[in-house]
């Protein structure tokens, strides 16, 4: 018998090497944070991740989402977009109706002013209006909103009856009336407008908010952060509000054309930006005049008007249909 007959061999059937990869952690890392990478591969998509993931799949986001960003870029950067500045360049009346020429694609306004650049700098001022309002009525609703839902009582009784009032004023009408008083009818500028605008508009977003805020404000995190010591306002501003935002970037993303609607609304009539102002409700006012023989200075600044705020209004849809769970699940 030989020395290490008594020593016992390995299984030539086992693959030992393969056997120890297995159990054996990387060196790198510690058996718990190999666990806690496993955990993480493994974890559930939160809302937004997975709202982000069905956003991309769906043909309208995509759509709205790149008109929308060439309705930006027209904005901030009008002169990439025409040649010619209609603020600095005069109207010539002996271009009066014209039709389209080279470096002119769609004519000329009855006082002689090139269509596709008033419709291209009118861009700036129909779109800062609308952004501006609804970041005003954002601030105003989600305030009156939050407080009213998180805290219930005689805060939301109060706050709800002030939202009551404003809520039964029509927008447009409601401007109508205040634009025709003395100091505003003095002063007609684009803060004016936004000024107004958000006096009527903010109840709606105070609405969203406040059934947001108490459909959350008794989840179990948000009892377990108090529990832990979080104040009331902490709870609101840290837990609450960011898990309510949801329905109210949807509503704020169609109140967005709304207001841009609004405001093309108002000028139309003459009592929004005053006429030296280049938008697309000044440019449909103006062109009224020559609706029977020239359509074309009122055609493509409504166009235009059209395009931008049904792009916010197929967001908001697309938005709403990725940030609902339920419809998901439909």
């Amino acid at each position: 018998m030989t020395p290490d007959s008594n020593t016992a061999r390995p299984d030539a059937s086992v693959p030992a090497e393969r056997h120890i990869e297995h159990f054996v952690a990387d060196f790198a890392e510690t058996p718990l944070q190999a666990t806690d990478k496993v955990k993480e591969d493994q974890a559930p998509l939160s809302l937004w991740a997975e709202a982000w993931r069905n956003l991309r799949k769906q043909p309208l986001f995509l759509i709205s989402a790149f008109l929308i960003l060439v309705v930006v870029a027209v904005s901030l950067f009008p002169g990439l977009f025409s040649p010619i500045d209609p603020s600095s360049e005069a109207c010539q009346l002996a271009n009066s109706d014209g039709g389209p020429s080279a470096g002119h694609p769609l004519g000329f306004t009855q006082q002689g002013c090139d269509v596709y650049a008033r419709v291209i700098f009118g861009t700036r001022s129909s779109v800062t209006v609308g952004l501006f309002t609804t970041i005003g009525v954002l601030v105003i609703g989600g305030i009156m909103g939050a407080l009213a839902g998180y805290y219930g009582g005689w805060v939301d009784a109060v706050l709800a009856r002030i939202n009551d009032i404003f809520f039964a004023l029509p927008l447009i009408l409601g401007a109508i009336v205040v634009m025709q008083l003395p100091m505003f009818r003095a002063n007609r500028t684009a803060w004016t407008l936004v000024l107004i605008l958000m006096t009527f508009g903010w109840p709606q977003i105070a609405r969203i908010t406040r059934g947001a805020v108490i459909e959350v404000r008794n989840a179990d995190f948000v009892t377990a952060a108090r529990s832990l010591g979080v104040s009331k306002f902490g709870a609101l501003m840290r837990h609450v509000m960011p898990n309510s935002l949801a329905p109210i970037i949807v509503v704020a993303t169609i109140s967005l054309g709304t207001f841009i609607v609004a405001e093309s609304t108002l000028s139309f009539l003459g009592i929004g930006l005053p006429p030296s102002v280049m938008s697309w409700g000044n440019d449909i006012q103006a062109a009224q005049a020559s609706l029977r023989s020239n359509p074309m200075p009122l055609l493509y600044p409504a166009i235009a008007l059209s395009i931008t705020v049904l792009s916010f209004i197929m967001l908001g849809d697309a938005l709403r249909d990725a940030l609902d769970p339920k419809a998901r699940k439909r």
